[in-house]
């Protein structure tokens, strides 16, 4: 079960692959100056990961006026992101959880999905500014998106 409301958001530092190449990303940087949207998903290139994806890249302006940052969040390598980023013009930062460590510590961690052990459940989590999660969903079914409405409200 993925962490609950209230619960401190478990810090971490992971890579992100842009033009300027490998850059770390930690969550705590954005303590104390806005909220952050975290985005679990499966995999890069996938459809339904595509669809969610594409979807935050064309309301990522809804998000920005209310003082988040998007997070998205899988087991493909950095590199893999960065192509299907660009393949895909997605303009939030994704980052490599390819150690499945901050899966792992959010609960939001197949077991086992379709063959594939250790594979991101489809998740969303709101932090406020302090670190406490605010809102928290995950779906054991991978082709279930997370609730925007129910984020941007938590956001609110």
């Amino acid at each position: 079960m993925a962490l609950e409301v209230g619960t401190k958001a478990p810090d971490f530092t992971l890579k992100s692959k842009n033009a300027e190449g490998l850059q770390d990303v930690t969550l705590s940087d954005n303590f104390g100056n806005g909220k952050t949207v975290l985005l679990f998903f499966p995999l890069a290139f996938t459809s339904v990961c595509i669809d969610e994806l594409c979807s935050v890249r064309d309301n990522l302006q809804e998000y920005n006026d209310l003082g988040a940052t998007v997070y998205a969040i899988s087991v493909d390598s950095p590199f893999t992101q960065e192509v299907f980023a660009q393949q895909n013009n997605l303009n939030f930062s994704l980052l490599s959880d390819f150690n499945k460590e901050v899966s792992g510590s959010y609960d939001v961690l197949f077991e086992d999905l379709i063959g594939l052990k250790g594979v991101s459940k489809r998740s969303a989590f709101v932090i406020d500014a302090e670190g406490t999660i605010k809102y928290s969903s995950s779906s054991d079914d991978p082709t279930v998106l997370p609730d925007f409405d129910a984020v941007k409200t938590a956001l609110s």
